[in-house]
């Protein structure tokens, strides 16, 4: 499935060589590898379930890729493991699965979660207890670091006084670190509430990960009452950066608020505040109501979701060239078949000149889209 890690070293080379650049005549995306990494039907190694994906790209190469292993079933709640492996070479081998993180059996657990690299360390925040008014007791939300690229974590920061003991259930995706002014440096998470206290809000440090504290808050309208359909319901979410400094958010359109497609917030200082006037819906992103990808690259704004606005299906990578006011084409089809949660990584900034390469991690299946977990490689140059 792709191509071998010798065309992949002939890519890479390749596109250091010709110092890329993406443009409408260069981006042409091409699936290179497919891996996949953890396959469910358990209860093998006591995980019934594999789902929500997370992949981040470290320094020197190194890719880290971490699941739920959900024990019992495939339902949100339930007692879960955080499983994680790890790649020294890019993605082209393997380490074995890792447990960051177990639950125990209880009635409710852990939920993934985001992922962040930062001063050499990965940054790994789940949450505990998200699902009231399950017997699990206090909602939580938990950070664990890793000075070892994913071999092994220190013990968990609770930060639920930060939080003010409420829900807050982090991506899932990736974290992000400004680039440029306002904050440059900040670190920055997104994160979710519950169904009837749902919307988004941020979560920033700027001394590198060792203090936190809330920052701008999107709530659901109305706030605090049951969700009927086609309400105002920000959900599960992803941040980037744009060029002029402001945080961009997709946003999981939960109760189809306007269209079955995308939302997509703004924060022009920093992740201080979620204005609600800079809240726009995307027709042209349709979007079954999942979690998705989004990454910046060189520029380029990258997207991945099951392209479709009522089923997961047909895992779909989109780009644009203008911050996402339009996006090129019908995008590359990674997936026909049953998909659904997906990330993106790409290669720190430090590394960019080096190689066009995008890892999209996802959940993929031929009948469900549960049955497994699949890291594809894709080098947007395609053909050079």
């Amino acid at each position: 499935m792709g191509a071998g890690p010798a065309l992949l070293l002939l890519l890479l080379a390749a596109g250091a060589a010709a110092g890329w650049v993406p443009t409408p005549e260069t981006v042409r995306p091409r699936l290179v590898r497919e891996q996949v990494l953890w396959v469910s039907g358990g209860p093998r190694g006591g995980v019934h379930t594999f789902r929500v994906p997370l992949v981040v790209a470290a320094p020197g190469g190194a890719l880290l890729a971490c699941a739920e292993g959900r024990k019992r079933s495939a339902a949100d709640v339930g007692a879960k493991i955080i499983a994680c492996r790890r790649s020294a070479d890019r993605g082209a081998t393997w380490g074995p699965t890792l447990v960051a993180a177990d639950d125990g059996w209880g009635e409710d657990g852990l939920n993934l979660g985001a992922l962040l690299v930062a001063g050499g360390r990965v940054l790994l925040l789940f949450a505990r207890c998200a699902h009231p008014p399950r017997p699990c007791g206090p909602p939580g939300t938990l950070l664990l670091r890793s000075r070892d690229g994913g071999r092994s974590w220190g013990p968990p920061q609770n930060l639920s006084d930060v939080l003010h003991g409420e829900v807050f259930a982090p991506g899932p995706g990736s974290g992000i670190q400004k680039q440029r002014p306002p904050f440059r440096g900040r670190l920055v998470f997104c994160g979710h509430g519950t169904p009837e206290r749902d919307g988004v809000s941020l979560l920033l440090s700027d001394d590198g990960g060792r203090r936190w504290r809330r920052g701008g808050v999107l709530p659901a309208i109305p706030f605090g009452a049951p969700r009927k359909p086609h309400d105002f319901t920000p959900d599960e979410c992803q941040p980037y950066e744009l060029p002029d400094g402001s945080i961009a958010v997709s946003i999981r359109n939960q109760a189809q608020y306007r269209c079955r497609c995308r939302l997509l917030a703004r924060s022009p200082d920093g992740g201080e505040s979620l204005p609600p006037a800079a809240v726009t819906v995307q027709p042209a992103l349709p979007d079954p109501a999942v979690a998705a990808g989004a990454a910046v690259t060189r520029g380029l704004l990258l997207f991945s979701n099951p392209a479709h606005e009522s089923l997961r299906v047909n895992l779909t990578l989109r780009w644009s060239f203008d911050n996402g006011s339009t996006w090129w084409g019908r995008g590359l089809r990674v997936w026909e078949g049953p998909s659904g949660y997906s990330a993106l990584a790409v290669p720190p900034p430090e590394e960019q000149d080096h190689t066009p390469l995008v890892y999209l991690i996802y959940e993929k299946g031929r009948s469900l889209s549960t049955e497994s977990v699949s890291l594809a490689t894709i080098s947007l140059a395609g053909d050079l």
